[in-house]
C-alpha cells in the first residue's frame, strides 16, 4: 500500500457538510431520537445470533444426514453475514448503543466470525472510511493481482475474464480471515504504526490474536470432531459456512464502491485530494435498493452506504430517514448522489464495471 498519506481539501464553498450536519442533528433533536441503535436493532441482533448459532448447536447435538448438515452450514453462513453487517459493524463504529461497554461487546462478536477487532477497525474505520476508493490507501480495493478493481491497478492478461471468475473468489473472504489475513494485517499495521483509538502494545495485540484464533478453531473445528462428527464432514461444513458468508459480504461491499458511477480520485503531486472529505464520499460511494425492506433489514443499512460513510457513528436503523436529508442537501449543492433503485441493477453494474476494468487499458 502507498505510504504517502493523502489530505483532503478544507475549502467547502458550498458549505455542504456544515449544512447537512446541522440538518441531521436537528432531525434527531426535534424527534427526540438517539443516534445509536434502538429496540429494533437489539431485537434484530437476537434474531441474527439465533440464525447464526442455532444450526451450529443442532449439528453438534443431533444425528443427521450429511446433506442436512450442509444445508445448516449454509444457514450458519447467512447468519454469520447477518451478525457481521448488523451487530459487529455497528458495534465497532460505536453506534450499536450509547453504552460503550455494549458497543465493545457487540463489536467483539467478530471473534466468533473469524476476524480480529484491531485489524478490522484499522482496515475499515481508518483506511476505508478515511481514504474511500483511493487506490493504494483503501485496502478494500486491494485484491492482490487476481482482481483489478481500479484503473490504477496493474493490468494482467487474465483480468479480461475477471467478471466471470471474481464471484467464485468472493466467497473466500471470511475463509481467508480465519486462516491468513489477520496475521498479515497485524504484521503490516504494526509496522506502519496504524491504530484506531488508543494505541496498544504489540505484545498484547499478538496475544489476543493468537488466543482468539485458537478458541475459534477449537469451537468450529475441534469440538465437532471431539463430539464424533467425521473430520472431512467438519472441514467441508466449515468451508461451506465461510463461503456463504464471504459471498454475501463481498457482493454487498462491492456494490457500494466498485461500479462505473463511483470514482477513484487520485491525489495530486502534493498528495492532495480535490474535494473535502464529505464531498469525496458522495463521489466514491453508491446506495442500492433503498426501498427494499428485506435488503435494508438484512444488510444492516449497508445499502445506504452514502449515509453510512458520512455519518458512521449513526446507527444504520436511522439511515432510511436521514437519506432523504442527505439526498436533498446534495441536490441543492449540485453534488452527485449515486443510487441504484434495485439490487439487481447494482449487481449488473458491478460486474459490467469489472468487465470494463478487465480490458487491456490501451484498448479500453
Amino acid at each position: 500500500m502507498n505510504t504517502t498519506i493523502p489530505t483532503f481539501s478544507k475549502q467547502d464553498s458550498l458549505k455542504f457538510f456544515r449544512t447537512l450536519n446541522t440538518r441531521v442533528n436537528n432531525y434527531f433533536k426535534e424527534n427526540n431520537i438517539k443516534k445509536t441503535g434502538n429496540w429494533k436493532l437489539h431485537l434484530k441482533a437476537i434474531i441474527m445470533f439465533v440464525i447464526f448459532l442455532t444450526p451450529y448447536f443442532l449439528i453438534l447435538t443431533l444425528p443427521m444426514p450429511f446433506w442436512v448438515m450442509l444445508l445448516l452450514s449454509i444457514v450458519i453462513g447467512i447468519g454469520m453475514a447477518g451478525v457481521g453487517m448488523n451487530v459487529m459493524h455497528d458495534g465497532n463504529h460505536g453506534s450499536f448503543s450509547n453504552r460503550s461497554w455494549l458497543n465493545k461487546f457487540m463489536g467483539g462478536s467478530i471473534y466468533i466470525l473469524a476476524g480480529n477487532v484491531h485489524n478490522w477497525q484499522v482496515q475499515h474505520n481508518v483506511l476505508h472510511h478515511t481514504y474511500t476508493n483511493i487506490h493504494g490507501h483503501d485496502e478494500d480495493l486491494d485484491a492482490g493481482r487476481i482482481i483489478r478493481f481500479t484503473q490504477e491497478a496493474e493490468w494482467r492478461r487474465f483480468h479480461k475474464f475477471q467478471h466471470y471468475y471474481s464471484v467464485f473468489l468472493y466467497g473466500l473472504l471470511t475463509f481467508n480471515w480465519a486462516l491468513t489475513t489477520d496475521f498479515k494485517q497485524m504484521k503490516a499495521y504494526l509496522k506502519r504504526k496504524l491504530s484506531y483509538g488508543e494505541p496498544q502494545s504489540p505484545a498484547k495485540l499478538w496475544t489476543v490474536l493468537v488466543i482468539t484464533k485458537i478458541i475459534y478453531v477449537s469451537l468450529w473445528l475441534v469440538l465437532p470432531m471431539i463430539l464424533g462428527i467425521t473430520w472431512w464432514k467438519v472441514l467441508i461444513g466449515f468451508f461451506v459456512m465461510h463461503y456463504t458468508a464471504g459471498l454475501i459480504l463481498s457482493i454487498v461491499f462491492q456494490l457500494a464502491h466498485v461500479v462505473d458511477e463511483t470514482t477513484n480520485p487520485v491525489p495530486n503531486e502534493e498528495g492532495e485530494i480535490e474535494n473535502t472529505w464529505a464531498i469525496h464520499q458522495l463521489y466514491t460511494t453508491a446506495n442500492f435498493a433503498p426501498k427494499n425492506r428485506i435488503v435494508n433489514w438484512f444488510t444492516g443499512g449497508l445499502n445506504h452506504q452514502i449515509e453510512h460513510h458520512i455519518f458512521p457513528h449513526i446507527s444504520h436503523v436511522h439511515y432510511g430517514k436521514i437519506a432523504e436529508i442527505v439526498k436533498e442537501t446534495a441536490k441543492e449543492c449540485n453534488l452527485p448522489y449515486h443510487e441504484f433503485k434495485t439490487m439487481r441493477g447494482a449487481v449488473m453494474a458491478h460486474f459490467k464495471h469489472l468487465r470494463d476494468l478487465g480490458q487491456k487499458p490501451a484498448m479500453a
